[in-house]
Parts: structure tokens; C-alpha cells; sequence
């Protein structure tokens, strides 16, 4: 990154989808639409979501995820091993998941195949998203369904790197701008109450889980800017934990990774202070768009959200996005009109920061 403040903007991953890319994927998933058939339809979807992300302003694009059910699902669709859990397997309230029922192998690439079909669409600069193993782990191993395949969860973290690692060289050799690994899990722990519905009792213990898994499948990577993307998780408009970065923001200095994509738009993320702290030698992504709130910022509201945290982050490691996808699950409920404004006000944000600053 040069030394002049850029104020490049992101997407965080996901765009909501419309209502016939939601039916192809449904279809695709009940085994009315074959895979082919699918992605015949999802290649003319897709230069949609590219043509509103430009024509927002955004420095990189994605292809929206809309060939996806979800940010965590696309691992299961590409890879073998998955079955459905058994209804009583799940916690109260939790999201019906697959898990992990057999040894996991890669089919086919998870994304490197979308990635070259968006790299082919835009002149912008590309961002591809893929899962962390922390996550995975915590979202697709079950102790009821998965001990045979793997007989603990950290088993099945480790098996999941390798696959993982491969998909983020081929996604260099495609020639992919940027990728973010996805990691909302471990902000969310910091919530005692999530912690304590998922029998967590060393907190300390799981960061440092999280953050040698990451480092594991960033082993030997170079040529390839990326991102680690941290949130509260959310559906509905709703978040589903509340907490600050104060637990982990030390932590967050030894992911190998160039970038923080953090959620700090929303009031869980407790404010911006904690970036007195953030780690010297890498970026930020700061979130200053708010995807659950229905009002739509302005290009000042942007800014006044980036000056805060400029109190801390110079100007030179500052880039923007959204708090999170807008749809990191098909059926988030989201307008896509309103995203794209919101798009368009971050960009319009950065803008101005450039002329503040540049």
C-alpha cells in the first residue's frame, strides 16, 4: 500500500441475492437444477452484481456470492465428506448446518472456478472470500455425527487446512486481487453468553486455536494480499453477539494475514478505542457501513466514522467496507436497492476522505 492515504473500499463478500437467483439456488440444492444448469444461470445473474459495485465506485469487486447458499456452505458444495446432522444433534436455535460425517476430500475448487469468471468480467480489482478451518470447525463438526469421521473438533480443523491452503494458491494462480478468510467465530466468542451455549471455558485457548489454523493454511503463501474478516455474525438484521475487540486485539497482530476487516459500525463492537491498540504492520478494513440498519448513511456519515477511528490508524493503513456481507446466507433478507446505496455512500465517504487527505 503507498504511502498516499488511498482509502480503497470493499465489499465484505456478499450482495443480497434476487428472488430467481434465490430459486436457482433452491433448486440446485432439492436436485431440480443440475450443477451445469445452475451455473448457466448464475454466469448471466452475475454481471449484475458486478455492474452495481462499479457503478458504486467500489475499488474491489466480488461476484456478490451469489452462486453460494452461504459463506460457510460453499465448503460443503465443493467438498466430499458432508452429511445431514441429526435435528436433536443441533443446539436449540442454531443454524441447520451439514457436518462433517467421512473423511473430507476436495471434489473440485471451492472458488477458484467463480474467481476466474469474475476476473473476467471486471477491469476493477477482485476480492474472493473463503472460509477459516476455526469456523468450519466450529460449524460443521458435531459430536454427535462427526466423531467417527474425525474424533475431535480440532481433527477436523486441521483436515479442513490443506484443502483450504490449495484453494488459496489457486486462487493466486487465477489471478485474484485479494482474498478475505472469513472468521466471524472468533469475535463471537468473546460474547460470554455465546461461550457459554457452545460449552466454551478457555477463551484463551480457542484464539490461539484460531490463529495457528489461519497461519496454517496462509504457510508458504506469497503473491497474495489478503484479508481476515471479523464480525458479530448476523441474520435478520440482528446480530447474535455483542462484545469488543479488547479480548483479542493483541492476538490479531500475529495472523499472518495483510489486512483486519473489522465490524465497527455496529454499537456491539463497543467503539473505536480499542485501535489504540491495533497492530502496526497491517491494514485496516474498517466497517463503517451498518448492514442491519435499514437507514442508509450518507458520504458524511462515512467519514465522520473513518475520523474516529484516524485517531488511532493513520491515514496511509485506513481502507473501508461494510461491518459485513449484506448477505453472507442466501435467505438474509436484504434489499439489494438498499445496498447498492449504501455502496454508494461509502464510496461517496471515501472520496471525500481522499480529498481531506490525498
Amino acid at each position: 500500500m503507498s504511502e498516499r492515504p488511498s482509502f480503497d473500499t470493499f465489499v465484505v463478500g456478499s450482495l443480497p441475492r434476487p428472488r430467481w437467483v434465490l430459486d436457482v439456488i433452491d433448486d440446485r440444492k432439492a436436485g431440480r437444477l443440475s450443477t451445469d444448469a445452475a451455473d448457466r444461470l448464475f454466469d448471466a445473474a452475475i454481471p449484475s452484481a458486478v455492474r452495481l459495485q462499479e457503478r458504486a465506485g467500489l475499488t474491489y469487486v466480488s461476484d456478490g456470492e451469489w452462486r453460494r447458499e452461504s459463506y460457510i456452505k460453499v465448503f460443503c458444495e465443493h467438498v466430499d465428506g458432508f452429511g445431514i446432522v441429526p435435528r436433536e444433534a443441533i443446539l436449540p436455535g442454531a443454524v441447520p448446518d451439514p457436518g462433517v460425517v467421512s473423511e473430507i476430500r476436495a471434489r473440485e475448487p471451492i472458488t477458484a472456478d467463480a474467481a476466474r469468471f469474475l476476473r473476467d468480467l471486471t477491469t476493477h480489482r477482485t476480492i474472493v472470500t473463503i472460509p477459516s478451518p476455526f469456523i468450519l470447525g466450529w460449524r460443521l463438526w458435531h459430536p454427535v455425527a462427526s466423531m467417527d469421521a474425525y474424533a475431535t473438533r480440532d481433527d477436523f480443523m486441521d483436515a479442513c487446512v490443506p484443502i483450504l491452503r490449495a484453494e488459496l494458491q489457486a486462487l493466486r494462480d487465477v489471478g485474484v486481487d485479494h482474498v478475505q478468510i472469513d472468521e466471524p467465530w472468533l469475535l463471537m466468542l468473546g460474547d460470554p453468553a455465546h461461550r457459554e451455549r457452545y460449552g466454551v471455558d478457555d477463551y484463551e485457548r480457542e484464539i490461539e486455536r484460531c490463529v495457528t489454523v489461519v497461519n496454517a493454511v496462509l504457510d508458504g503463501l506469497t503473491g497474495l494480499p489478503t484479508s481476515l474478516h471479523l464480525c458479530h455474525g448476523h441474520f435478520k438484521r440482528r446480530r447474535a453477539t455483542s462484545g469488543g475487540y479488547e479480548p483479542i486485539i493483541r492476538a490479531l497482530g500475529r495472523f499472518r494475514v495483510d489486512r483486519l476487516a473489522m465490524e465497527f459500525a455496529a454499537a456491539e463492537s463497543h467503539g473505536v478505542s480499542v485501535l489504540a491498540d491495533f497492530p502496526e504492520d497491517k491494514i485496516l478494513g474498517l466497517g463503517v457501513i451498518d448492514h442491519c440498519d435499514p437507514r442508509v448513511e450518507t458520504p458524511e456519515d462515512v467519514v465522520a466514522r473513518a475520523e474516529a477511528a484516524l485517531c488511532y490508524v493513520p491515514a496511509e493503513r485506513l481502507t473501508l467496507n461494510p461491518d459485513c456481507g449484506f448477505a453472507p446466507g442466501s435467505q438474509n433478507p436484504v434489499d439489494l436497492d438498499e445496498a447498492y446505496l449504501k455502496l454508494l455512500a461509502l464510496c461517496g465517504g471515501a472520496e471525500l476522505l481522499r480529498e481531506r487527505y490525498g
